[in-house]
């Protein structure tokens, strides 16, 4: 049998698109990634498909197009993550009684899991997913084409984080000052573990769009991967610049207007 569920880890990042064609272009530029249909109930023969994202073998996420009537009501493309629980329709509940909301009701796909699209207070959508099979987003160190990093950008963090501590269970590991910025607060599974999923700030006047979450891919060398961002007709709308620790970061914007980040290690 399968072992329990991990609590509030991130598994599975979805690009919800105006174009799939392209972002797959796109991405397969910039983050190195390759498509692979997905072959679950939404199959290969529909007309189209859900494709994986695959950073060499392991499937990162997938992607989507932004349904029609989504955009008639003012959706954008836009990236969200799943993080999983033991059981989405509990954290249906907690979400509501935390002052979230209910995006989209628990759905169930065989031999995949249940997930529930779901809203902050502030506006920042998400998802959470319990998997079918058991355990689900082992901690590990990312390497080039994976997601490397969490970020929340908010109205107000300190509720935010207060929000996701009762969803998740996440604890505050450590924190930064940001001076006019404010705080940069870290999180993770567990205060005083050197390991943090993200972070999250209150979002500043540059940063574009509504509260939401920003996540970020490894690449091997910041400068490349953000000079074919632009290339390819997307936007660097920060950076490539030095984060404490000496990585390099650069917040970017695809041609159909999904934000993202780039995260490169020191040296490669």
């Amino acid at each position: 049998m399968p072992g329990p569920v991990s609590h509030g880890r991130f598994v599975w990042y979805d690009l919800v698109t105006s174009d799939p064609d392209a972002a797959a272009e796109f991405y397969s530029q910039v983050a190195g990634w390759e498509s692979m249909p997905w072959e679950g109930e939404q199959g290969g023969d529909h007309d189209d498909p859900y494709m994986m994202w695959m950073a060499g073998e392991k499937a990162v996420g997938g992607r989507a197009r932004l349904p029609e009537e989504a955009k008639a009501k003012g959706a954008a493309t836009h990236w969200l993550a799943y993080v999983t629980v033991p059981d989405a329709e509990a954290v249906v509940g907690r979400t509501e009684e935390a002052g979230g909301a209910v995006l989209m009701p628990p759905t169930t796909m065989e031999g995949v899991g249940t997930f529930a699209v779901l809203q902050d207070p502030q506006g920042a959508a998400f998802c959470a997913f319990t998997p079918a099979a058991g355990p689900g987003g082992d901690v590990e160190t990312p390497s080039e084409g994976q997601f490397s990093w969490h970020e929340l950008y908010t109205t107000d963090h300190e509720a935010a984080f207060a929000f996701y501590s009762e969803v998740f269970g996440w604890e505050k590991t450590s924190s930064m000052d940001m001076g006019e910025m404010g705080v940069y607060q870290m999180f993770g599974p567990e205060a005083g573990d050197d390991f943090s999923y993200g972070g999250m700030m209150n979002k500043p006047a540059q940063m574009p769009g509504p509260p939401h979450w920003l996540y970020y891919i490894m690449v091997s060398e910041i400068d490349a991967a953000a000079e074919k961002v632009k290339e390819l007709g997307g936007q660097v709308f920060n950076g490539p610049m030095e984060v404490p620790g000496g990585d390099m970061i650069a917040m970017c914007i695809d041609p159909q207007g999904g934000v993202f980040a780039l995260h490169a290690k020191t040296g490669g």
